[in-house]
């Protein structure tokens, strides 16, 4: 209320009514949950210690970059030369078919077309002809060069990994994955190679294909290619598998759609407000994985509550309802299904009923099934731009559901089971 007061008089004075600005009362911002519980906010100092590390960081680089810029650089001429010949040639570096191995495959798009060689074929270039156990936290390491934006330090880092024939499998094959980047960057003529898919593509013949993919502003070539329709490359593309067994390339030109629907709904930033997601992990050998939905990739799976994002002096009555859940479920009372309203309950009891209905039904989940259901109580998750978040959990043991156990709390179809590190 005092925001909405501090505008209306704002406006009144810029008309030219009432008193000047220098005389008008301060503005007030509303109480929130933390004045309750004392804290102060979780990013308080954070962008600062960030900025400095990256000052850090850029010094470091560039004192690099300078110590080694007259033993590196090429003559104008050799430079020259070397563009002229990739302009003409860079069709031959581009891998046609795949063997067995790890390959890197550059997906750039406008609208509904692609960028792709004068053969018709997604840019691919070759990584490594094997790859070993520890391939998934490669390629999570991999995706922090998109994450990170640091496609234009590609040679930078290359160059300062230092790989020997004693170094570890885990440095020369990340070694590799920068080699091949820088490579298809050379022959793309460009630095920026998108966005990494969230997970490689794998098929029953020993390939593996890391996917990047870029929005392009317009259907400019980056080289000497050309842009076609995803139905017209789905439509000609003659596959050398059979359907029981595709190789990675056909999987990857099958499913371009959904790939770049992905893509698309994944940039898709939520309108302000206050929401109820829902938090399942599913953990395996060598990841954690989170539920999401494939409407919405980059939430957690949720559910609207209302407008107003600010939770104020109604945390007190969400601690007061956390306590007597806990009380309830260790006295084990079956008699009761859910907590009946006191008479001063606040509005947001009855606007969280509606929401975890919705929610439940959103992920299939029935209503007797969660009975167990928890909310967060630690804190309201705010990522910004107006959008909170409280948490609705399933029972502790359920939560981040282990390798080969039962998930009770799955839903059927509609939803994704991302990478941690890619959800972050």
């Amino acid at each position: 209320q005092g925001r909405l007061y501090y505008v209306r008089v704002s406006a009144y004075n810029m008309k030219g009514w009432g008193p000047p600005a220098s005389s008008l009362p301060p503005s007030a911002a509303p109480s929130d949950w933390r004045e309750s519980d004392g804290r102060e906010p979780r990013r308080r100092g954070h962008i600062e210690a960030m900025e400095r590390l990256l000052q850090q960081v850029r010094a470091t680089h560039t004192h690099y970059c300078c110590g080694s810029s007259k033993l590196q650089n090429p003559s104008r001429k050799q430079s020259v030369s070397r563009s002229l010949k990739h302009l003409f040639n860079s069709s031959n570096k581009f891998v046609k078919t795949l063997k067995r191995g790890i390959y890197l495959a550059a997906v750039f798009y406008h609208k509904d077309s692609l960028l792709v060689t004068a053969e018709e074929q997604i840019p691919i270039v070759e990584v490594d002809d094997s790859y070993s156990s520890s391939l998934m936290q490669d390629f999570l390491w991999f995706t922090k060069l998109q994450l990170s934006c640091m496609w234009e330090d590609v040679r930078w880092l290359r160059q300062s990994m230092s790989v020997s024939m004693s170094s570890s499998s885990t440095l020369q094959a990340r070694h590799k994955m920068l080699t091949a980047a820088a490579q298809l960057q050379n022959l793309l003529g460009t630095h920026n190679l998108g966005r990494v898919h969230y997970e490689p593509i794998k098929d029953r013949h020993g390939n593996v294909l890391l996917v990047t993919i870029r929005d392009t502003e317009s259907q400019h070539s980056l080289f000497s290619g050309r842009w076609m329709q995803v139905t017209k490359l789905q439509s000609q593309r003659k596959s050398l598998s059979t359907p029981e067994e595709p190789y990675a390339l056909d999987i990857l030109i099958i499913t371009m759609q959904d790939i770049l629907a992905y893509q698309r709904r994944s940039t898709h930033r939520l309108a302000p407000g206050l929401y109820l997601g829902y938090l399942k992990l599913s953990s395996s050998v060598d990841q954690i994985k989170v539920l999401v939905s494939q409407r919405a990739p980059n939430m957690l799976c949720h559910t609207r509550i209302r407008d107003n994002a600010n939770v104020s002096e109604e945390w007190d009555w969400i601690q007061t309802l956390v306590a007597m859940g806990e009380k309830r479920r260790s006295e084990e009372d079956e008699e009761e299904a859910e907590p009946q309203p006191e008479s001063h309950a606040p509005l947001l009891y009855y606007e969280l009923q509606t929401a975890i209905k919705s929610l439940l039904k959103h992920i299939n989940v029935p209503l007797h099934q969660a009975r167990h259901f928890r909310l967060y109580s630690l804190e309201v998750v705010e990522i910004g731009h107006g959008v909170s978040f409280l948490l609705l959990l399933p029972p502790a043991d359920d939560v981040c559901s282990a390798p080969g156990q039962s998930n009770p709390y799955a839903p059927l179809s509609g939803f994704l089971h991302l990478p941690l590190q890619m959800f972050e």
